[in-house]
Protein backbone atom coordinates (compact mmCIF):
# COMPACT_ATOMS: atom_id res chain seq x y z
CA UNK A 1 0.00 0.00 0.00
CA UNK A 2 2.74 2.42 0.71
CA UNK A 3 4.76 1.89 -2.28
CA UNK A 4 0.96 2.31 -4.46
CA UNK A 5 0.66 5.69 -2.62
CA UNK A 6 4.17 6.39 -3.25
CA UNK A 7 4.13 5.54 -7.35
CA UNK A 8 0.16 7.03 -7.66
CA UNK A 9 0.99 10.22 -6.19
CA UNK A 10 4.69 10.44 -5.22
CA UNK A 11 3.82 10.62 -1.54
CA UNK A 12 5.26 8.80 1.15
CA UNK A 13 2.80 7.33 3.76
CA UNK A 14 3.55 7.34 6.97
CA UNK A 15 3.30 3.63 8.68
CA UNK A 16 2.43 3.66 12.43
CA UNK A 17 2.78 0.13 14.19
CA UNK A 18 -0.20 -1.38 15.80
CA UNK A 19 -1.03 -4.64 17.33
CA UNK A 20 -3.74 -7.43 16.65
CA UNK A 21 -4.01 -6.90 12.70
CA UNK A 22 -5.37 -3.50 13.21
CA UNK A 23 -5.36 -1.46 9.69
CA UNK A 24 -6.50 2.21 9.43
CA UNK A 25 -5.97 4.69 6.93
CA UNK A 26 -6.28 8.73 8.25
CA UNK A 27 -6.03 11.54 5.31
CA UNK A 28 -5.37 14.58 7.11
CA UNK A 29 -6.70 13.45 10.43
CA UNK A 30 -9.65 12.23 8.62
CA UNK A 31 -10.04 8.29 9.06
CA UNK A 32 -11.32 7.04 5.78
CA UNK A 33 -10.56 2.90 6.25
CA UNK A 34 -10.83 1.01 9.25
CA UNK A 35 -10.49 -3.07 9.02
CA UNK A 36 -12.16 -2.91 12.61
CA UNK A 37 -15.43 -1.89 10.38
CA UNK A 38 -14.50 -3.48 7.56
CA UNK A 39 -12.87 -6.87 8.48
CA UNK A 40 -11.02 -6.75 5.92
CA UNK A 41 -7.55 -4.76 4.28
CA UNK A 42 -8.70 -2.10 1.47
CA UNK A 43 -7.79 -2.43 -2.38
CA UNK A 44 -5.10 -0.07 -3.41
CA UNK A 45 -8.37 1.50 -5.88
CA UNK A 46 -10.35 1.85 -2.46
CA UNK A 47 -7.80 4.00 -0.92
CA UNK A 48 -6.73 5.81 -4.30
CA UNK A 49 -10.65 6.51 -4.71
CA UNK A 50 -10.47 8.40 -0.65
CA UNK A 51 -7.63 10.06 -1.46
CA UNK A 52 -8.90 11.26 -4.79
CA UNK A 53 -12.34 12.71 -3.00
CA UNK A 54 -10.28 14.57 -0.06
CA UNK A 55 -8.32 15.76 -2.71
CA UNK A 56 -11.16 17.69 -5.12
Amino acid sequence: MQAAIKTRYGITAELKEAAGGVFFVDIDGKRVWDNLVTYRFPEDAEVFAEIDRLKT
